[in-house]
């Protein structure tokens, strides 16, 4: 029985439909392989603007063919920002959680890699908000042109897991160096475990 189970994971890994990681619970919560305005759990996604009336701050998003896992069928999510304007500026990508229940795992991951082409910041926020109003505010740093897997523990508080509102990354005029740029993300999930 064990050897079926193994050729039947080969076979789906042959196909571009490799699982993750055997055995590892997890919540895929957005692959972006599918065009939309829906994530894998129903939810929605876009960007925001502190100022949509300024016109020299903005965040757009488009789908992408590039996929951080590989598969060739996959897409991703290009995110070009530009927060170069006279006036205080951020925006970003916000993606709606709603209230999935997060009580069984213990990490957000998703992939992200910056446009060489169009240039990007190495450093970005990500917030990660309850229904309760609290926010988890984390800094990704590093950010090179190659996929990389950022791993962000949730609060040890399950009651607080249990209700998460909204993941959003942040570009604002005081991290974001260059001002304008691209960057890509993928893959957004939780797991039990950090890998």
């Amino acid at each position: 029985m064990e050897i079926i189970y193994l050729l039947a994971v080969a076979t789906l890994c042959l196909a571009g439909l490799c699982p993750r990681v055997l055995g590892q619970e997890t919540l895929a919560v957005a692959d972006f392989n599918k065009p939309g305005s829906s994530s894998n759990i129903g939810s929605a996604f876009g960007t925001w603007d502190k100022d949509p009336n300024d016109v020299t701050q903005s965040c757009r998003m488009k789908f992408v063919k590039d996929d951080a896992i590989g598969s060739k069928e996959g897409m991703s999510v290009r995110l070009e920002y530009d927060v170069d304007s006279p006036n205080p500026a951020y925006n970003g990508f916000w993606l709606k959680l709603d209230n999935a229940d997060t009580s069984n795992y213990r990490i957000l991951h998703f992939y992200i890699r910056g446009d060489a082409q169009t240039g990007f910041t190495s450093r970005i926020k990500i917030e990660i908000k309850d229904k309760k109003g609290g926010k988890d505010t984390h800094v990704v740093e590093n950010i090179s042109e190659k996929w990389q897997k950022i791993s962000i523990p949730l609060k040890p508080d399950r009651s607080i897991k249990k209700q998460l509102l909204e993941f959003t990354i942040v570009f604002d005029d005081v991290t974001s160096r260059p001002k304008q740029g691209a960057i890509l993300i993928d893959e957004i999930e939780f797991s039990g475990s950090p890998n």
